[in-house]
């Protein structure tokens, strides 16, 4: 195990290094000349100058790419361009907002769709089944902003049970006040789409030989899935929440937008309009980096799903 897990890490040096070289050239290529971004209006030659000398933009590339890398390994990325507020900082005071609204969707997301579809897959080729399958369409056939502007009509000025909008220093009141909401909405959005995938997992595994030979030692259905099914598509099931692991960090643009989180979502998209690259690349590492260990989070965790896998 520990041999597996050292080889993994050293792989991920070489696909972050080809991330690293992508962005800092993608960037550099494509992106317009940040002096003249941060200079005002009426900057004058020389002073459009002495920003890029300041950001070392007259040094050669390699030197530029030196001073990126050791940004990245120091976690030291500058300021930001728009706010002068340091990455470091920005990262900090957002990412608590977007975790805070994130991680109870994607456990609520998981741990809901689950049941629903192990009893789906149970009572399989019924009309309960088909009503389920066909309201799962239907729901994905609507947009998540008819859901938000449903929502917050309904909940927030109808009722009155939750607050449409806001955010307040204390991580408890905005767990318990202002996230319900967007977390409710988000999850009734995702619970279709991992609804359907983890009924054609389940279903899956019950085309299998192990199912056919439980069942003739006299298991009961119910057994059947709880005993075996279950834990045979708890792999696949990993693997689709091990890819949404990496959205966590950057949240749901339109639900920070929307309910106004300032969480990382809000932050990338105000970077973007406003040609913020600091912001922008900072966040694109931080993102390939999280990829990458949930993958690796993932794999491990095949193992103690099912002791039939060898890690090599």
């Amino acid at each position: 195990m520990l041999a597996y897990l050292l080889r993994r890490l050293w792989q991920m040096v070489p696909t972050l290094l080809g991330v690293v070289l992508l962005v800092f050239f993608l960037f550099r290529k494509f992106g317009v000349d940040p002096a003249q971004t941060l200079a005002s209006l009426n900057a004058t030659p020389r002073e459009i100058a002495e920003i890029r000398q300041q950001l070392g933009l007259n040094e050669p590339w390699w030197v530029q790419l030196g001073l990126f890398i050791k940004g990245i390994v120091t976690f030291d990325w500058g300021r930001s361009w728009a706010t002068n507020e340091t990455i470091a900082h920005l990262m900090a005071t957002r990412l608590p907002a977007t975790l805070t609204v994130t991680i109870p969707i994607l456990v609520l997301d998981t741990l809901i769709a689950i049941p629903i579809a192990l009893g789906v897959a149970y009572v399989r080729g019924s009309l309960t089944d088909r009503a389920v399958m066909v309201g799962t369409t239907v729901a994905l056939s609507v947009s998540f902003l008819v859901y938000v502007i449903v929502g917050q009509y309904v909940f927030g000025f109808q009722l009155g049970w939750f607050p449409v909008q806001g955010w307040s220093d204390s991580g408890w009141t905005n767990l318990l006040v202002y996230a319900p909401l967007p977390v409710l909405l988000a999850v009734l959005v995702g619970l279709s789409p991992q609804t359907r995938l983890y009924r054609s997992f389940f279903l899956d595994e019950l085309g299998h030989d192990y199912v056919r030979t439980a069942r003739a030692k006299g298991l009961t259905e119910p057994a059947v899935l709880y005993r075996h099914v279950l834990r045979n598509a708890l792999i696949p099931i990993l693997t689709n929440v091990g890819v949404a692991l990496p959205g966590v960090l950057l949240g749901s643009f339109l639900i920070e937008v929307y309910f106004s989180i300032p969480g990382i979502g809000r932050e990338v998209l105000l970077a973007v309009n406003r040609s913020d690259y600091p912001v922008i690349q900072a966040v694109t590492i931080y993102v390939a980096m999280l990829t990458m260990l949930a993958n690796l989070a993932v794999d491990l965790s095949y193992r103690a799903v099912d002791p039939r896998v060898v890690l090599r």
